[in-house]
């Protein structure tokens, strides 16, 4: 991880870059409370974090990042040219971790249009004739399906112990996003949280819940999520590299944006 910083004594999102190495860079916003100057992070995913010490508005941080912004772009674009291993399409097997799930995937082939068959318990069959993009479209479909029915018992389970209250909760793909609350109370999760750790997932959980009280990132909402979850931190700094679980095919043509 390579770090910018000025002496200088700022609001979060949990905006990632995720997939597309031709994506801008969107960058991560941090309060720190230890932090003694505003820095930047450009971590080994390519993601970048602008880490702000209290005392510093979120306008300083920016003009500060944006005058910075040539050697973020170097240091991302590095980053963004180390090859990742080639990974087979179809995939052999879909590894759900956030909901410990496995499924095995058969290609049968065939004539007629592509379709995609939970054939058993832990294995799925591609049939018929498609292009790559309609396979990832099919299996993304499945991925919602199965991201919708684990997270929801989940969330209003985390709800419950909590006390918190939200109206709605939906599964998409987002492009740099890992989730989203209104201020209505309707959560979005990101279906690429499907790949990531169960406590990670828990954390994107009761970080979003916790939106239902603060609509900010101030120390009070997490004072909220520390309530929740004491080891937010490490579970938010995780997160910010989770990207690199995901399978590139899981973006292929994805029409979903972020919020």
């Amino acid at each position: 991880m390579h770090r910018a910083s000025i002496a200088d004594n700022t609001a979060s999102t949990m905006q990632l870059p995720l997939w597309d190495a031709n994506t801008p860079v969107a960058p991560r916003l941090r309060h720190s409370h230890r932090a003694r100057r505003v820095s930047i992070r450009v971590h080994e995913d390519a993601s970048v974090e602008l880490v702000v010490p209290r005392g510093v508005s979120e306008a300083r941080a920016r003009a500060f990042l944006a005058s910075r912004s040539q050697w973020v772009d170097e240091q991302v674009r590095q980053r963004r040219t180390v090859a990742r291993p080639p990974e087979p399409f179809p995939p052999p097997q879909l590894h759900l971790n956030a909901i410990d799930e496995r499924w095995r995937l058969h290609v049968a082939g065939g004539s007629g249009r592509a379709r995609l068959h939970v054939v058993a318990p832990g294995l799925l069959e591609l049939s018929g004739h498609g292009e790559r993009a309609q396979w990832a479209g099919l299996l993304r479909k499945f991925l919602l399906t199965r991201a919708q029915q684990q997270f929801a018992p989940m969330l209003a389970a985390l709800a419950d112990q909590y006390g918190f209250s939200y109206t709605q909760l939906s599964v998409r793909v987002l492009r740099s996003r890992w989730g989203s609350c209104s201020a209505r109370g309707r959560i979005t999760l990101n279906l690429a949280l499907l790949f990531q750790r169960p406590r990670v997932a828990r954390y994107l959980l009761l970080h979003e819940l916790a939106h239902t009280r603060h609509m900010n990132h101030s120390r009070a909402f997490w004072r909220c999520v520390a309530d929740c979850e004491p080891q937010w931190r490490e579970l938010d700094r995780e997160l910010l590299r989770g990207g690199r679980l995901s399978p590139r095919w899981l973006a292929l043509n994805f029409a979903e944006g972020a919020r």
